[in-house]
């Protein structure tokens, strides 16, 4: 798409209302007509021996894509589907996985080898630490819309019992080298492509939501406009479980004053945590993420657990956290890695905000 992509607040959608039966012959129909499947994985590079092992059984659609997915699977460290994009006479096999902040991603690629064991998460931020840049991922460019994540959640229980599977991965996503952070151009590109227009930057591409002391979670301060609208903007409430978090947790979707931006609110038993934060501009690359993504400071998406232990893989041991230094909680009673974030949490403004405005309302 050349020039600004248009910006629309859409209802979610939710899954088509066909048989699984009906969505594989759909599909598989669509690929005898001339529908050209690409595939980034090794070893299965005949896109009938893919579709074979992985027929999709649900079907989603959002602007100018339709989602094919599989049946839910799991390995040991994420639960996800396969899944089929198609748009306009091209589909593309992807994979997409639910994160500890329990948002479903699309994964951009992955490495596996002997030493390592894991799953691209999207474009880089580069920045100094120490006077050495550190590339880092910036998780959120993968996030797939908030208007489709109510629609991915609620296919876990139509898809029965859950399968373990180790392979989907490396037969899906394109592999790298272990010191492969960077996504490849396929991700990259439409991103660059949407950059390059200035008017489809968001806030002029500077940072929406930022802590003005990058150590005190009271200084998060939100560009005027993009202030999550809690009295007219909540979207959607959708219920989901998790085992971590201690049962049920509701997603809300609450949009900007400007409506130019969209939060998606986690509430927990304990947690209440920012888990992605999005614009409304209606183009999807074809990982099914938008090409126009929403700058912010990290700690801004901090999930309610992350990362906080002592890695004795190394010699000598390393502490390893996400957590910023002094704000880890109890570790987790049901994943020893990861800490509780709520200390940090709990003074964020625009979280005191919504647990003041949105939760005690639905209390009371």
């Amino acid at each position: 798409m050349s020039g600004p992509i248009p910006l629309r607040v859409v209802p979610s959608v939710a899954p088509d209302e066909l048989s699984p039966r009906a969505v594989t012959r759909a599909f598989e129909k669509a690929l005898d007509d001339g529908l050209d499947l690409q595939i980034g994985g090794e070893g299965r590079h005949d896109p009938a021996d893919l579709v074979a092992t992985y027929r999709p059984k649900f079907r989603v659609r959002l602007f100018d894509t339709t989602f094919y997915l599989t049946k839910v699977r799991q390995n040991e460290d994420i639960r996800f589907f396969v899944a089929y994009l198609v748009q306009g006479g091209r589909a593309f096999a992807r994979l997409l996985y639910k994160d500890v902040s329990l948002v479903w991603r699309s994964a951009s690629h992955v490495v596996r080898s002997e030493g390592e064991n894991w799953i691209g998460k999207g474009d880089v931020q580069v920045r100094e630490v120490d006077g050495d840049e550190l590339i880092e991922s910036d998780e959120a460019t993968t996030d797939l819309p908030l208007e489709m994540q109510t629609a991915v959640e609620s296919l876990i229980a139509r898809s029965g019992r859950l399968r373990r599977d180790d392979d989907a991965p490396v037969l899906v996503l394109r592999g790298g080298p272990d010191d492969r952070v960077q996504p490849y151009r396929d991700f990259s590109e439409p991103r660059r492509r949407a950059w390059a227009d200035p008017r489809n930057r968001i806030h002029g591409g500077r940072r929406v939501a930022r802590f003005r002391r990058r150590t005190d979670p009271t200084s998060l301060a939100i560009a005027k406009g993009y202030e999550p609208d809690f009295r007219r903007g909540v979207l959607e409430v959708a219920d989901l479980k998790s085992r971590l978090y201690g049962g049920l947790v509701r997603r809300h979707r609450v949009l900007s004053r400007n409506m130019r931006v969209q939060y998606g609110f986690f509430a927990g038993p304990r947690q209440v945590w920012i888990g992605t934060l999005q614009g409304t501009a209606a183009e999807l690359s074809s990982f099914g993420v938008r090409t126009v993504d929403v700058a912010t400071d990290e700690d801004v998406l901090l999930p309610g657990y992350e990362y906080h232990f002592l890695d004795d893989s190394e010699d000598p041991p390393e502490f390893v956290s996400q957590i910023p230094k002094g704000f880890a909680g109890p570790p987790s009673e049901v994943d020893a890695s990861r800490a509780d974030a709520s200390p940090w949490l709990d003074r964020v403004p625009v979280i005191r905000a919504f647990r003041r405005e949105v939760l005690g309302k639905r209390r009371g």
